[in-house]
């Protein structure tokens, strides 16, 4: 049975991209909003925007952070990496730069995510947890084979990190 995590992302600039990896189908993610339904709920404010993240998030073992270029300065994506730590979640990024979007373009490498957090008392890296993942590949479909043959693994790995 495919184990069920959450995809953190930058819509605007990653949509297209988080639905090829999500079509993979060896993982199973939450549902993709639309832009015009994140908006509405943003509409709502801040609280309404955590709450959709709490709800969506329940029931899932890992969190798997999509990065693209500006992924790791996103508010909304700092939430879901705090929020998933601090609920006993598993957490593994993967750059997707390099699969093509809409336009058939690639992007360029964005910076960790995890690479600002610290946890616990003692200020611990919160990358001795997560772990990311530059898929190789010379093109969009080496990058996306890379993905779609380590995915499972990856997310057993961040399990087993989280332990």
């Amino acid at each position: 049975m495919a184990r069920k995590c959450f995809y953190s992302f930058y819509y605007n600039e990653d949509n297209w991209r988080v639905s090829t990896v999500k079509n993979i189908g060896a993982i199973e993610g939450q549902p993709l909003v639309s832009a015009n339904e994140f908006e509405e709920i943003k509409r709502k404010g801040d609280k309404a925007v955590a709450d959709w993240i709490a709800g969506n998030m329940a029931g899932r073992s890992t969190v798997i952070v999509l990065i693209g270029t500006n992924t790791a300065s996103r508010k909304w994506v700092k939430h879901e990496i705090k929020y998933a730590f601090d609920s006993g979640k598993a957490l593994l990024g993967i750059h997707i730069h390099r699969l093509l979007d809409r336009s058939g373009n690639t992007s360029a490498k964005g910076a960790n995510p995890f690479g600002t957090f610290t946890v616990g008392t003692d200020k611990k890296p919160l990358t001795n947890w997560a772990k990311t993942y530059d898929p190789a590949g010379v093109d969009s479909k080496g990058v996306y084979d890379t993905i779609k043959n380590n995915i499972e693994s990856w997310v057993e790995e961040a399990i087993r990190l989280r332990g």
